[in-house]
């Protein structure tokens, strides 16, 4: 089975430790990780934030998540 491409990865913290959440264009998790990773930070270089977590369009998405954290957060916008 293959699965949709990345569209959006949005760093916020999950308690403590920052988080890379990765979705695809619907808007549905695709992984979770550090958000300290080289991957990460690589693939965010150059990018500037977006959009906010804020936003209705996120609710379902980050439903776990407090609306301080949701604030906080950063929403990029990846090439696909």
């Amino acid at each position: 089975m293959h699965s949709a491409p990345v569209k959006y990865l949005i760093v916020i913290d999950s308690g403590g430790p920052m988080v890379a959440r990765l979705f695809n264009a619907e808007r549905a998790p695709v992984m979770d990780m550090d958000a300290s990773t080289e991957e990460v930070v690589a693939t965010i270089d150059g990018l500037m934030p977006t959009a906010s977590a804020a936003d209705p369009e996120w609710d379902r998405a980050l439903a776990g998540h407090s609306g301080i954290e949701r604030a906080m957060a950063e929403v990029y916008t990846l090439a696909v």
